[in-house]
């Protein structure tokens, strides 16, 4: 009987020990996970900041479209002394390609958590703005290196200005600027703690929201002429199948 009992609780030792084994194994995976988020969130931030300061250049390009394409080009062509350069293309690339691979693994780990509406909007913007800088930026170097022509106002534009493309290009560029504004709200939200002039951190972010739709059709009206189209010169022609 008692060889019986001995028996008994050797058994239920090694499955307690078991079963202490398996919780220390979770609790290792679980940990270590968490610690590969941190970096990969670290590592995020940064590359969006980096990207962030050409995207603010970029769409200000855009507003003073509104003076008329000349002054858009006047200011590109004083930006590229910063930014066409192999220094700093290298380093928005790396960041570019950094922000994809990074987001794609947070979309992956966050997915399923995401609960509030800005947490749901962060992964879909996030998503969003991944296609577009793929597809935008495959565009631009194609144009420079395969075409051969200047990436200037007009190779932006030709979409937006000739039907039936800028069915596609209008929802296209809009969705990427308020993707992009829609990511820094939900960031803001996450990060903010305290209210700004009695408006708490939830509507400081749907007004950044606000401001990216507002600065959206401001962008718009310029890169169409007011809305009343932009004569493309002819060779970029072969942008819009002519």
């Amino acid at each position: 009987m008692r060889n019986e009992h001995t028996y008994i609780g050797t058994i239920w030792m090694d499955k307690r020990n078991s079963l202490v084994c398996i919780d220390v194994v979770r609790h290792f995976r679980t940990t270590r996970q968490q610690t590969e988020n941190m970096t990969i969130k670290r590592i995020h931030y940064i590359s969006g900041l980096t990207i962030t300061i050409f995207v603010g250049l970029h769409l200000f390009n855009h507003v003073c479209s509104i003076y008329g394409a000349h002054k858009h080009i006047e200011i590109m062509n004083s930006l590229r002394i910063f930014y066409r350069n192999i220094f700093v293309e290298t380093i928005l690339l790396c960041a570019v390609f950094v922000q994809i691979f990074s987001g794609l693994k947070l979309f992956k780990a966050n997915r399923k958590t995401a609960t509030s509406n800005f947490d749901k909007l962060h992964i879909w913007t996030g998503l969003y703005l991944a296609f577009f800088f793929v597809i935008h930026l495959s565009a631009v170097l194609g144009g420079r290196l395969f075409l051969n022509l200047d990436t200037n106002f007009y190779f932006g534009v030709a979409g937006l200005n000739s039907f039936p493309l800028n069915l596609f290009f209008i929802p296209y560029y809009a969705l990427a600027i308020i993707s992009f504004f829609g990511h820094i709200a939900c960031i803001h939200n996450k990060k903010m703690k305290q209210n700004i002039f009695s408006i708490t951190p939830d509507g400081q972010s749907k007004a950044i929201l606000i401001f990216g739709i507002c600065l959206t059709i401001v962008i718009l009206y310029g890169l169409t002429n007011h809305f009343n189209g932009v004569k493309i010169p002819t060779e970029y022609n072969v942008l819009i199948g002519k």
